[in-house]
Formats: C-alpha cells, sequence, structure tokens
C-alpha cells in the first residue's frame, strides 16, 4: 500500500517548505526498502480491506466424483462451512518533529536522520507484531507492547496444538505442533505430517510445505542448511541421495526469539496453501498516512505517522511448528 501525506496550512510557506519533499522521499524510500527483507509477506496472507474487521473461514472439501453409468444423474455434494475467524485492523501511530533551530543551523544530516528513524521505527513495529503473534502460536493470547492480541486459529485452540477438532466430526483431531530437535530426520517426519494434513471430513487437502522458518541463531542455520542443502545424506556413509535438496526455502527472522519454552524449534510452511486458503491473514486498513503541521507551541514540524493494520490465524493447516522443549506437542522418532 502506498503511503499517504498530507500538509497542514501554513507549512509551505514555512521554514520548513522546502523539506518536505526530500523528507517524504526519504520515508517512502525507506518503507519500500524494507518490504524487500520483510518476512511478513511471507509468511502471512497480505490482505487489504475498507472495512473495520473481516471474516476469515474455511470450508469442508466435496465429496468424490461418483461412477454414475451411462447418462446416470448428477449426485449432489454438499460444502459445510469451517470454522471463521475475525481480523479487526487497530490503530498504530507514532511522530517526529524537526525544530525551527535545525533549519536555521542548516542540520540537514539530523533531519534526514530523524525520517530514517521514523521510517525505521514503523518496519520494525510491523516486523516485531507478526513474529510475536506467530511465536506466541502455541497459545491462545500473547501479549504485545502491554496489549494482547489473539493467537487462536479459527478452530479455537491455539494455532500450533495437537488437538485441532474437526467441525463435521467425521476425523479425529489432528496435531501441527511437535516435539523434536531439528534433524534431518524431523524435517523429514514433519513434512510427512503436514502432507498427510486433512480437511474436516478427512480429506486429504495436498499441503506441501516448501518453506523453513527459523530465528537467527548460528548453530541452528548450520544444522538446516547441511540437512537440505548436500546432494547426498549428511547421515548415511552409503551415498545416499538427499530427496530434501532443492524442495525448500529459509527465511533466517531475526525477530523471532531466539528459542521456545527453553529449546531450538522451527516451522514449516506451505506458501501457497496460505495464500489460497487465507490461513495467516494479515489485514491492511490503511496505509502508513504522514501528515506534516507546524506545532503552534513550539513552531516545530511535527510529523504525524498513522497506520491501520491486524493479523490472526484462521486456518493452521499451511504451517507447523517443532521444538525441542515443546512438551505439550506430538513426541517425534518413537
Amino acid at each position: 500500500m502506498s503511503i499517504i501525506f498530507s500538509e497542514g496550512s501554513g507549512v509551505a510557506n514555512s521554514i520548513f517548505g522546502k523539506s518536505q519533499e526530500p523528507i517524504k522521499a526519504l520515508i517512502e524510500s525507506g518503507v519500500e526498502a524494507f518490504q524487500e527483507f520483510s518476512a511478513v509477506d511471507k509468511i502471512f496472507s497480505m490482505d487489504t480491506t475498507k472495512n473495520y474487521a473481516e471474516k476469515y473461514t474455511s470450508e469442508t472439501s466435496m465429496g468424490d466424483f461418483a461412477d454414475v453409468g451411462e447418462n446416470g444423474a448428477y449426485p449432489k455434494t454438499s460444502i459445510q462451512e469451517g470454522y471463521s475467524k475475525v481480523v479487526e485492523p487497530t490503530t498504530w501511530k507514532s511522530s517526529f518533529e524537526v525544530t525551527q533551530e535545525m533549519m536555521e543551523d542548516a542540520k540537514i544530516g539530523k533531519i534526514r536522520s530523524r525520517a530514517n528513524i521514523f521510517t525505521q521505527s514503523y518496519n520494525r513495529t510491523r516486523e516485531k507484531f507478526a513474529a510475536a503473534l506467530l511465536a506466541g502460536g502455541t497459545g491462545k493470547t500473547v501479549k504485545f507492547n502491554q496489549k494482547t492480541y489473539s493467537t487462536a486459529s479459527a478452530d479455537n485452540v491455539a494455532l500450533f496444538s495437537k488437538d485441532h477438532p474437526s467441525i463435521t466430526k467425521n476425523t479425529g483431531n489432528q496435531s501441527n505442533l511437535f516435539k523434536a530437535a531439528f534433524s534431518a530426520e524431523s524435517l523429514d517426519e514433519v513434512q510427512e505430517k503436514m502432507q498427510m494434513f486433512t480437511d474436516d471430513n478427512g480429506n486429504l487437502l495436498n499441503v506441501a510445505p516448501d518453506t523453513i522458518v527459523i530465528p537467527n541463531v548460528g548453530s541452528l542455520k548450520r544444522k538446516v542448511f547441511a540437512a537440505i542443502g548436500s546432494d547426498l545424506d549428511p547421515d548415511s556413509n552409503n551415498n545416499a541421495v538427499n530427496f530434501q535438496v532443492g524442495l525448500w526455502n529459509v527465511i533466517v527472522w531475526p525477530y523471532l526469539p531466539q528459542n521456545l519454552a527453553g529449546g531450538e524449534y522451527f516451522y514449516l510452511l506451505d506458501s501457497k496453501f496460505k495464500d489460497s486458503y487465507e490461513c495467516l491473514p494479515w489485514l491492511d486498513r490503511l496505509p502508513l498516512t504522514v501528515r506534516s503541521d507546524i506545532d503552534p507551541n513550539t513552531d516545530a514540524n511535527v510529523f504525524k505517522g498513522r497506520a491501520r493494520f491486524g493479523a490472526g490465524f484462521n486456518n493452521w493447516r499451511c504451517i507447523a511448528l517443532c521444538g525441542a522443549q515443546m512438551s505439550s506437542g506430538t513426541q517425534l522418532g518413537e
């Protein structure tokens, strides 16, 4: 979403008038440049709205095609709406100021620095908020900057749980939370578990995880790239082919905590499924909107930034979490 700028009356003809376009350009370029490195759009399902909130839901699969013989009637199959989730964007604000003294003394570097700091703050807030939601997905809520946000999926259990229910009761509970340290074997197992995810009626969904998400931990990075980067099985002396080579994108996200529940962890994500089924919706209601005004009390030029966005979890089936200390997860390797 493009940044929106506006100026209050009197700004253009003031001492600050000529600085408006350069500051605007700095903020725009800073936001755009950060997007290249952001993990938010690679993990969440990006969406926009003109409403105060949006409802996300899933549906069960249709039944199988039936062999009806020659000139047979079309069978009637039903699709049932699954669990639903409402995501409501909230309002986020910040500001910075340029003083008259900065303009009079031609402190261009300081003005540029404040604009860059403001832009970095906006970008960083979005990343931190997204990472806090994902890392908090082992529970139903998480606190971020003293406010509480939902991390439950549409079925009203934590995003990562071994007890995801079926709305139709046609299949047992399913798990996307697993207990094991990262290894080639645990990668194989979590991948297999995700490939066997079904809808609420027990139909396979062809989930195909293609992305590994990890925190910025050197030892874990080495393990991950060793497991997926060699043409030969790193744990075999028999030159066995490593079938995991070429299957994965790896996102190393520094905003994630370095451990969860006291141990290392990793996520597997199906990037196509998460977008096709709006699994992890990120909802932008209002892009960064910057208004430039002159403070009548200080005569400073104040740049006030405001945005509305929110996120939540709808369909858990696009992602799984595996960690060495996830005591509430399904034990692997047994």
